[in-house]
């Protein structure tokens, strides 16, 4: 049996079923947040392109574990945050998700 999770200083992100595997979306909170899901996990880093201001979660196109931003192209993988080509150079934030009893939350303030 899975631990309680307090889900008390989380961001509610979706409901689990709301994302299909290859399907991200964006949120308000903490300044813009995406979120992905692959294969089943999802995932969460800042929205922004560090290349240039473009939204990942509305305008990004997930294939993998990698999203790229349709503006100038720059890759990111969403694991980890990190650009994988230039224009960008500088990494996404990530946040840690938690799935609990079908809804998907994002921690705010921890990397």
């Amino acid at each position: 049996m899975a631990p309680e999770v307090s889900t008390e200083a989380l961001i509610f992100a979706c409901n689990e079923d709301d994302l299909t595997d290859g399907e991200n979306l964006r949120l308000d909170a903490d300044g813009g947040i995406a979120v992905f899901r692959v294969d089943g996990e999802f995932f969460a880093t800042s929205d922004s392109c560090s290349h240039e201001k473009w939204s990942l979660g509305e305008e990004g196109e997930l294939e993998g574990h990698e999203v790229l931003c349709t503006l100038h192209m720059a890759r990111f993988d969403v694991r980890t945050g990190a650009p994988l080509c230039f224009p960008a150079v500088l990494a996404l934030k990530k946040y840690r998700t938690v799935v609990t009893d079908g809804r998907v939350y994002i921690a705010p303030n921890e990397d």
